[in-house]
């Protein structure tokens, strides 16, 4: 990459996503924080800001499909008159949702808004980006640890993320002759507010989850933001279609 390269990161507003634009801005991109229109990145945008990271806010329900063209030459147009660029170099999908429970449990309405977002919102919103990431830009997706091994209450979770891990292998050999890199990233145990913050409140939780983890512990959320800032890097330039897990070793 020459200059100042720029990344998109969706979900921006709150824990992985948070610390994935912080490890990036570290790492020399310029962040464009996207995040739902309802919730606030004015935290987020601060943090960059504060270390003299260029920030652009970004309103973007990626589950909108049918906004998305519109928002996207939005986005080329603010990109020109901010920045002077009319290209991105990475796209880090990291908006998603989770919600657990026993199979019995499990409605129609919680199985579509699982696959909703975290599917179908990374497929469309991916879809709409490819013309900013021609030539030499890397989409990477975030997915989880619970694609490898299994916990109760994950099940339609875990299949909707297996799904973007499909996805993303697909796309790098189809887009791979475009000039893009697609590859996952999948989180192990982390203490964010994910899931109503049980990782990082409970106690009990991750002493019980740290038994089963190679290292002993539970992650913290600035270790998935390195690992993904260091697979955007130009070091690691010649890999696509591949699934990063960063677990600390959780059930081996």
């Amino acid at each position: 990459m020459t200059g100042q390269a720029t990344a998109v990161v969706t979900g921006v507003n709150r824990g992985l996503g948070q610390s994935i634009a912080l490890a990036l801005g570290r790492s020399g991109h310029r962040i464009i924080a996207a995040h739902r229109p309802s919730s606030d990145a004015t935290e987020t945008v601060s943090l960059l800001q504060a270390e003299n990271i260029p920030v652009l806010p970004w309103a973007v329900d990626v589950t909108d499909a049918e906004g998305h063209r519109d928002a996207v030459a939005s986005l080329r147009v603010r990109l020109e008159a901010e920045w002077g660029v009319d290209r991105l170099d990475v796209l880090v999908n990291n908006a998603g949702i989770g919600a657990f429970a026993p199979v019995d449990d499990v409605t129609p309405e919680v199985f579509d808004a699982l696959f909703t977002t975290n599917l179908r919102g990374t497929f469309f919103f991916t879809q709409a980006m490819l013309p900013l990431l021609e030539g030499g830009g890397h989409v990477i997706n975030i997915s989880t640890s619970l694609t490898r091994h299994v916990s109760p209450a994950t099940a339609v979770y875990a299949a909707s993320k297996s799904a973007v891990e499909t996805l993303s292998r697909s796309l790098a050999a189809e887009l791979g002759p475009r000039g893009i890199r697609v590859n996952s990233v999948a989180p192990g145990p982390t203490a964010t507010d994910f899931n109503g913050g049980a990782m990082r409140d409970d106690t009990a939780l991750r002493a019980e989850l740290a038994a089963h983890i190679a290292l002993g512990r539970v992650g913290h959320a600035e270790e998935i933001g390195d690992a993904v800032a260091s697979l955007a890097s130009h070091a690691m330039r010649w890999v696509t279609g591949e699934r990063l897990e960063v677990s600390g070793g959780s059930f081996l």
